[in-house]
């Protein structure tokens, strides 16, 4: 499975929980996480997403870590049991 059909299927399954999945982009700092999920509840979380055999670049476990290290809730989602299992996690806080 192609990665952006992992990130499909999160993007989808947020919606219907009430939240939004929007794709996070920012110029000048790279690796970043792909998504900014806010739940309905209004959590934040910070999804980077990976196939089940992805791995993380150097600079996207810089990044992550530095956010980490901030308070930030980065997720590593790899592959649909990981984005399944964080859906099933952002349903119990509703």
């Amino acid at each position: 499975m192609k990665e952006s059909q992992v990130e499909r299927r999160l993007v989808e399954g947020v919606r219907k929980l009430g939240g939004v999945c929007m794709k996070f982009v920012s110029p000048g700092t790279p690796g970043v996480p792909d998504r900014l999920i806010i739940t309905a509840t209004g959590r934040i979380i910070f999804a980077e997403l990976k196939t089940e055999t992805g791995r993380l670049q150097k600079i996207q476990r810089y990044t992550i870590g530095e956010m980490q290290k901030r308070g930030a809730d980065v997720r590593v989602v790899k592959g649909l049991d990981e984005v399944k299992a964080l859906l099933e996690e952002i349903e119990h806080d509703i």
